[in-house]
C-alpha cells in the first residue's frame, strides 16, 4: 500500500530544468511531444538549447506545439524539428526511423513518451493489432530497435513510459483468441512496456545503452481523452491527477539525471523521478528462470520482435 501512496502523491521533484546545463550539443527524440507530458519535456530540453525532434502523427498539431515552445523561449538557440511518426502503422514507424537517421548522426536520448489508454473497444492499428498493444508496445519497439545502432554509437539512454500493473496470457498475446476489456488490454500493454525496457537493457548492455521504464505519474493530459467527462472523472482531475509538467520531470530524470548510471539500466522509475521496485510479480516476470523468475519478459519481447520483424529491413 505504501508504494501505491507514494506514487499517487509523490514528494516534490528533485531533478528539474534547474539541474540542467547547456544542452546545445545534445539531440533528443520525444514521441508524442505535440501535447501534454511530451510537449512539456520538449520545452524543457529546448529551453536549454537542445535539438529536439517532436515526433508525432499530426504535423499541424506538432507545428503548433513547436511555435508555442519557441514563443515561450524566444532566445533559445536550440532546434525543434518535426518528425512524422504514426505509431499505429508499422510501415510508417519504419519510415520515421529511417528519416531520422538520414537527418542526424547521433541520438542522445530517445524518450518513448507517446501512448494510448482505453480507446473505444475494437480499435485497431493499420496492421490489425489491438490499438494499445500496437502503439504502446509494437510501434515503440520497432522504432527503438531501428534507432538502436545510432543510440549505441552515441552511447545514449532510452527512456520509456511504463506501468504499475498488468499480467499476461502467453497463449493470447495479441488478444486474438479471447476478447478482453480495453482496461485489461491497457494493463497488459503497460506491463509489456516494462518488460520491453528491462529486456532491452539486458540485450544492449554491452552497447553502453541505458534503458529505463518509468511511471510518469497520474497526470492531467491527453492520455485521459477517452476517460469520459462525468462527475467522478472531474473529481479525479482535481484530486488525483497532477499537471503534465510533473510527468515531464519523471521522464527527464530517467534521461538526464546523473543518478541514472549504467548500473541502473533496467530499473523502474516512479513519480517525479525516483528509482523504485516494481510490483513483485512483474519483476519476477522480467527475470529468467535461472535468475529465479518466470522468463515472461523474454517471451514477450521475442513475440513483439516477431511481429515487427517484417518491417525491420
Amino acid at each position: 500500500m505504501g508504494g501505491i501512496i507514494t506514487q499517487m502523491w509523490p514528494p516534490k521533484p528533485a531533478f528539474t530544468e534547474q539541474n540542467l546545463g547547456d544542452l546545445s550539443a545534445q539531440v533528443y527524440i520525444v514521441t508524442g511531444s505535440n501535447t501534454g507530458v511530451g510537449k512539456e519535456l520538449a520545452q524543457i530540453l529546448y529551453s536549454k538549447k537542445a535539438t529536439v525532434y517532436v515526433a508525432a502523427r499530426s504535423e499541424a498539431k506538432a507545428t503548433e506545439a513547436i511555435e508555442d515552445i519557441r514563443g515561450a523561449f524566444p532566445t533559445s538557440t536550440g532546434r525543434l524539428e518535426f518528425l512524422a511518426l504514426d505509431l499505429s502503422d508499422l510501415s510508417a514507424v519504419a519510415r520515421s526511423a529511417k528519416e531520422f537517421i538520414t537527418r542526424e548522426s547521433k541520438l542522445d536520448v530517445l524518450f518513448n513518451n507517446a501512448g494510448v489508454m482505453h480507446p473505444p473497444q475494437g480499435s485497431k492499428t493499420k496492421q490489425g493489432y489491438e490499438l494499445q498493444l500496437g502503439v504502446n508496445n509494437l510501434g515503440h519497439l520497432l522504432f527503438t530497435e531501428l534507432l538502436t545502432p545510432l543510440l549505441a554509437t552515441t552511447a545514449a539512454s532510452y527512456a520509456a513510459s511504463s506501468p504499475n500493473s498488468g499480467g499476461f496470457d502467453p497463449e493470447n498475446m495479441g488478444f486474438t483468441k479471447k476478447e478482453q476489456s480495453t482496461y485489461y488490454k491497457y494493463s497488459v500493454s503497460k506491463a509489456g512496456v516494462y518488460y520491453q525496457a528491462a529486456e532491452y537493457a539486458k540485450r544492449y548492455k554491452d552497447k553502453g545503452i541505458i534503458s529505463l521504464a518509468v511511471n510518469p505519474g497520474n497526470l492531467r493530459s491527453d492520455l485521459q481523452r477517452y476517460g469520459g467527462q462525468g462527475f467522478l472523472h472531474k473529481i479525479n482531475q482535481k484530486v488525483i491527477l497532477f499537471p503534465a509538467i510533473n510527468g515531464a520531470y519523471s521522464e527527464l530524470f530517467c534521461g538526464l539525471s546523473p543518478d541514472v548510471t549504467a548500473e541502473k539500466s533496467g530499473s523502474y522509475a516512479i513519480p517525479w523521478g525516483r528509482l523504485a521496485k516494481i510490483r513483485e510479480d512483474i519483476e519476477k516476470g522480467s527475470k529468467s528462470t535461472k535468475e529465479g523468475g518466470t522468463g515472461m519478459g523474454k517471451v514477450w519481447y521475442d513475440w513483439c520482435l516477431e511481429q515487427v520483424e517484417p518491417f525491420m529491413h
